[in-house]
This record gives C-alpha cells, structure tokens and sequence, in this order.
C-alpha cells in the first residue's frame, strides 16, 4: 500500500488555470498578457541599458532603480512560461518540482522586490533630510552589502517552503488557482495537515513584507517630519516631487500583494474569480507600470532615454 502511494505522489501534478468561465477568449487574453511581457522586459531593459551606460546616473537612486528592474525582469521570466503556456497553448499540467520551483523563485523575487523599495525609501528619506551627505552616506561598497543582507533574506526565509511542500501526499485534482505557483495556494491541495506550512508562510511573510512596509512607512513619517519644517513652500513640494515614483511602485506591488494574501486565507468560493484577477495584477502590473513610472518622473533619465532614441 505504501509503495502505491509513494508512485501515486511521485506522479502526481497539478493542473494550472486561466480564467475560468472565460476559456474562448484565452487567445486575446494571451495576446494581451504578450504585450504586457514585452513592454515589461523591454522597459526594464532599457533603464538598466540607460544606467550602465550612463556615468552621471551612477547615484544611489539610479543604482537602486536598476535593482529594481533587475527584479522585475525576474519576475517576468519567473512566471512567462506558465502562463503563456495556459492561455496560449492550453498547457495546464505542471510537474510537482518545476511548481516547487517556479514558487521559489517568485517568492523570493517578491521578497526582493520588497527590500529593494525599502531601501529605495531609506534613500529617498537621507536625500531629503541630510542632502549635503548623501553620497557619503551611501556609498557604492554600502549599498552593496545591504543589497546582499537582504538577498540573502529573502533566500533564506523561502529556502525550506519547496521542502516543506514536497514532504506532503497529494491525492485530489490538484487544480491551483492561478496559472503559476503561489506556495499559499499549492499547500491547500495537499492531504496532510499543514498547520506547520501556514505558520512559517505567515511568519516569512510577516518578517519580510511586513517589517519592511513598516519601516517604508516610519521613513515616510520622517520624510514629512523633514519636509514639514522646510520654510518654503516651492521646497516642501519639490521634495515630495522626488518621492511621487517610489510611492507609486509602493503601492503597485504592497496593495495587490496583501489582498491577494487576504483572499488566499479568507476568499471563499464567491470571491475565485477576483482571486483570479488579483493574482494576474499582484505580478504583472508592476513590471509593467515600474519604468513608465520612473521614465516619466525622473528628468534625467527621460531625458537620456529621449536622447538615445532620437540618436
């Protein structure tokens, strides 16, 4: 009986959705979801093209942008496959190792991406508040190695989820709910109990995501401290100015991250659909809107943008 069981795991796989009630348009879907993935890659591409390429955009803000469209680029690539492959080619079945695997690799770039825009806060806050000493503060060897710490976080926290996951028996449809592979969504198809996955998911997501919005938050309570006793007016705005992009991208990847979590733990069956929907925003939304965000907002960097193509 154990032997059956142990081929009927090793076998099993889980079967991947669209957007259910919607199958005869998944090709116009996929042709949307196409040009989201082009614009997403290609725009990222270009700023970090822009920034290597350029010396007077070897800032900290600059670095730190280039970061993030490091990790966006990842996510993209992260999750390309599968879901062209649903929408496209109506190939829905995922081995249980390749869903182990794509499900690191995005909740580590979520995590990343995470501690990217704090630290993109935390230089925003001393550019505002010690301007005279921002270069000094932040230098390139510094930047680097809280980069790494923070990294290495986010590796470090997911590491054990794959683990944790292929420890369990899988006997039913195994259908997820999206067209990827989100650890709070595969745990649920499992025939075991998994209180322990919930807990440490809740855990990583609390000393991740959690801590860093709270501090994103407290550098932003300081920001307007700083701000607030700036006796011009025209100064006060055109600080908040330089702060209107990162505030965007906050609220791009925080905001569908934690309804999505919410509606993992707490939707019910009524509320599948908007799951559905969120998930598709939660990761490919801010790839997407992230450089049109900055290219607009930053002069210097639209303005070489501007520059390289006219050339």
């Amino acid at each position: 009986m154990s032997s059956a069981n142990d081929t009927k795991f090793n076998s099993a796989v889980f079967h991947l959705i669209g957007i259910p009630g919607h199958e005869d348009v998944h090709l116009w879907i996929a042709l949307i979801f196409c040009l989201m993935y082009v614009i997403s890659i290609v725009g990222n591409s270009v700023i970090l093209l822009i920034i290597k390429t350029d010396p007077s955009l070897h800032e900290p803000m600059y670095i730190f942008l280039s970061m993030l469209a490091v990790t966006d680029i990842g996510m993209s690539l992260a999750t390309m496959p599968t879901i062209l492959g649903t929408f496209l080619f109506n190939s829905k079945d995922i081995s249980l190792d390749a869903c182990f695997a794509q499900l690191f690799f995005i909740h580590v770039l979520a995590k990343t991406e995470s501690s990217v825009l704090l630290l993109m806060a935390f230089d925003r806050f001393i550019a505002i508040s010690n301007p005279l000493r921002y270069t000094s503060i932040l230098t390139l060897p510094r930047i680097a190695k809280v980069w790494l710490v923070l990294l290495l976080r986010g590796v470090a926290v997911i590491f054990p989820l794959p683990f944790l996951l292929k420890r369990f028996r899988y006997c039913r449809d195994n259908v997820l709910s999206h067209s990827y592979c989100l650890h709070q969504d595969v745990m649920k198809m499992a025939c075991s109990d998994i209180t322990v996955n919930s807990i440490y998911g809740m855990f990583t997501t609390l000393f991740t995501l959690g801590l860093d919005s709270l501090l994103i938050f407290l550098s932003y309570v300081m920001i307007l401290k700083t701000v607030l006793s700036v006796a011009s007016r025209a100064e006060c705005l055109r600080a908040l100015n330089t702060c209107v992009s990162h505030l965007c991208a906050v609220l791009l990847f925080y905001i569908p991250d934690i309804g999505l979590a919410v509606v993992h733990r707490f939707g019910n069956s009524s509320s599948h659909l908007f799951q559905v929907l969120l998930g598709y925003v939660y990761l490919l939304v801010p790839p997407l809107v992230n450089p049109i965000v900055y290219s607009v907002k930053s002069k210097h960097l639209r303005a070489r943008i501007i520059r390289s193509f006219s050339k």
